[in-house]
């Protein structure tokens, strides 16, 4: 479980197909205090550490990527270079800073527009029409990792503002409109519109 408060930008590295899709990615923390097995959020997917390392002076850890997780996510398109937002797991005692986040994404969405709005950004997104019941005004949504309050919605459209604190730490300063961007909808609106559906 993840909180979507990002700890750190990464870098993509190199990727190589071999089956599944393996991926070096740069950080800042040290190898010996990645633990193999670990759970990682990465742009919001979870992927398990199988490898870590320093290259070139870079820390780096790998991990490997199903060809559902390639299906269902941005994750095919991810080139060396990529920013990356991470997230390590949630542990026992931590703070609760975002909401609860699984590290399973839901769909892909689209960024349809960003202006400036005081010192803030909004950002304007096109939800897949399956996901768009689940996003409610003033409930949480998780972009690319990152624990996010909605504040308007229009079918499949809604709106996040995004403060400057989050802009300049994730990956989101580099964001256009038409960009994609993998979505996680708020458990607690999944298991409420599943009791609906039951009662219904």
């Amino acid at each position: 479980m993840f909180t979507g408060i990002i700890r750190e930008v990464g870098t993509l590295l190199s990727r190589r197909e071999a089956g599944d899709t393996y991926l070096r990615i740069a950080c800042r923390r040290a190898p010996e205090t990645i633990e193999t097995g670990a759970s990682i959020a990465c742009n919001g997917i979870c992927l398990t550490v199988m490898e870590t390392g320093t290259e070139d002076g870079r820390n780096w850890f790998e991990a490997a990527a199903s060809a559902e997780t390639k299906d269902k996510t941005t994750l095919g398109a991810w080139q060396p270079g990529q920013r990356i937002n991470l997230e390590p797991a949630l542990r026992l005692g931590d703070e609760l800073g975002g909401h609860i986040v699984s590290g399973h994404i839901d769909g892909v969405g689209e960024i349809t527009a960003i202006r400036a709005e005081g010192d803030s950004h909004r950002l304007s997104l096109r939800a897949p029409d399956a996901l768009a019941r689940f996003i409610a005004s003033k409930g949480s949504v998780c972009i690319d990792g990152i624990s996010l309050t909605v504040n308007e919605v229009d079918g499949p459209a809604f709106g996040v503002n995004i403060i400057p604190h989050t802009w300049s730490v994730t990956s989101l300063a580099g964001a256009e409109p038409g960009g994609q961007v993998n979505l996680e909808i708020d458990l607690l609106a999944r298991y409420v519109a599943r009791l609906n559906e039951m009662a219904g």
